[in-house]
């Protein structure tokens, strides 16, 4: 199908003026072309050129989207009078995609889809639902402590090489496998191995047919990791406004889209704000976020890696983003280097949804149990390091013991790094973890060795042993 708005008129036609780096000017003689409208620069309209500012009354400054290796002052540039568009269609399951929505996955070329553009608006209020409903991933440490809404925007918070990564892989996997519903995978500068690397571990799996792709690679053009965060919500919106199903949307990484918004800005010559960042951060970030909302329709859930620079969760950047999460998922370098993964920092990760009106008392009772026997685990290590375990009352060896064995009950092999652990992967269900963090808690398990809680799924898959100290 010819994209709309692909047929040019003599009025529609400029020329260059100017080129820097990615910023192009151009200058039209008879009309101006409207802001965000998507013009084709060069010989054969190679380049892609999205507008971005009006200069005067005959030119405008726009940001290429293609490399502008070749431009030259005077090349032709054309007013598609459209702005970027992206397909829409059941014809996406199963493929892999650029801000473009052309297929990169060698695949066939697409057939009976339409084209939206990519700067939709925010469902209205009179149309959100705003019934709380918890959404399970069958990943404990998630499910515990840090329960994701329906619906809702998670971040996953951490630095670099603490696994946000494979959690969101391992979620993509859960959620097509026992959920009947699409997953969206947004890759926002992020390494082009990636992308391969998901595209086969997702063909594999045989979850691919509901899955759709979008990456803008980090070796391509700032506009481009720009603007692949709104295709993907157009293709997104798409799936739960005409065919009424759940989205699970996965972004991968969200600072990364606050990076290219700060390079854009650069690039217009715009004076940066705290830190180097651009001064309207807040409301581009908003402008993507806002999108991500359940309707009567369906719902699009949203789950967010958050790279943190240099693990400060005070960075401007990291502070916006809280702002829209109804759960943050905070990954702990610390407990990664331990070798306890998921590296969820169960004392800083939270929830709106931890709370007793909407997961019931025994969840939040169980909850902040393992909460404070961890948080006690924590102001006693410093007592340890220094005099010992000896040096403990009876009761607190107690707490440690629990906290340990916690900790490691916690932990959990994925299905997406079963090639790489040799351990099949656990799904568990929130029933499941309940029931063994209430039983450590209550101390079942005195005497047990806490390595046989490690990388296991629910008690059931404890080894079984004659233990002195354990509980008939």
């Amino acid at each position: 199908m010819t994209r709309p708005g692909s047929s040019t008129t003599t009025k529609s036609r400029g020329r260059i003026r100017g080129i820097q780096g990615s910023v192009v000017d151009a200058e039209f003689a008879n009309h101006l072309p409207a802001l965000n409208s998507r013009l084709l620069v060069g010989p054969h309209g190679r380049v892609v050129v999205e507008v971005t500012s009006h200069l005067d009354e005959h030119r405008v400054r726009g940001i290429a989207l293609n490399p502008t290796r070749g431009l030259a002052r005077g090349d032709p540039v054309i007013d598609t009078g459209q702005p970027l568009q992206v397909p829409v269609g059941p014809a996406l399951l199963g493929r892999m995609f650029d801000v473009f929505g052309e297929p990169i996955d060698d695949g066939p070329a697409l057939e009976g889809v339409d084209y939206r553009s990519i700067h939709g608006t925010p469902v209205p209020l009179s149309r959100r639902r705003v019934s709380s409903e918890v959404f399970e991933t069958g990943i404990k440490a998630i499910d515990l402590l840090s329960p994701l809404e329906r619906g809702g925007k998670s971040g996953l918070f951490g630095g670099a090489g603490v696994g946000k990564t494979v959690l969101i892989t391992e979620m993509i996997h859960n959620m097509v496998t026992h959920y009947q519903g699409v997953s969206l995978f947004c890759g926002i500068g992020e390494r082009c191995r990636e992308a391969e690397e998901l595209y086969r571990e997702m063909r594999e799996a045989g979850v691919l047919e509901r899955t759709v792709l979008m990456f803008g690679q980090m070796n391509e053009a700032p506009g481009v990791r720009f603007r692949v965060g709104h295709a993907a919500l157009t293709m997104a919106e798409y799936f739960r406004d005409d065919r009424r199903q759940d989205v699970l949307l996965l972004i991968d990484n969200i600072f990364r889209f606050i990076q290219a918004g700060s390079e854009v800005s650069g690039l217009m010559g715009r004076i940066p704000s705290r830190v180097g960042y651009q001064p309207t951060m807040g409301t581009e970030l908003a402008g993507l976020e806002e999108r991500i909302c359940s309707t009567d329709r369906g719902a699009i859930t949203s789950i967010q890696a958050v790279y943190v620079p240099a693990d400060d969760f005070t960075d401007p950047a990291a502070t916006h983003v809280f702002s829209h999460l109804s759960a943050t998922i905070v990954l702990s370098r610390k407990r990664a280097s331990q070798g306890l993964y998921p590296a969820v920092d169960p004392l800083q990760s939270a929830s709106k949804m931890l709370n007793p009106q909407v997961v019931g008392e025994r969840h939040y009772r169980i909850a902040q149990g393992v909460r404070q026997t961890l948080a006690e685990y924590e102001e006693l290590k410093d007592i340890i390091a220094m005099l010992g375990m000896e040096e403990l009352s009876e009761r607190d060896r107690a707490t440690v013991a629990r906290a340990r064995q916690l900790e490691r009950f916690l932990t959990q092999p994925f299905f997406t790094t079963e090639q790489f652990t040799g351990q099949a992967g656990r799904l568990v269900s929130l029933a499941d973890c309940l029931n063994g963090c209430e039983r450590i808690l209550n101390g079942e398990f005195r005497g047990r060795d806490e390595g046989d809680f490690y990388m296991i799924g629910a008690l059931d898959d404890l080894p079984v042993r004659e233990t002195a100290g354990e509980a008939a």
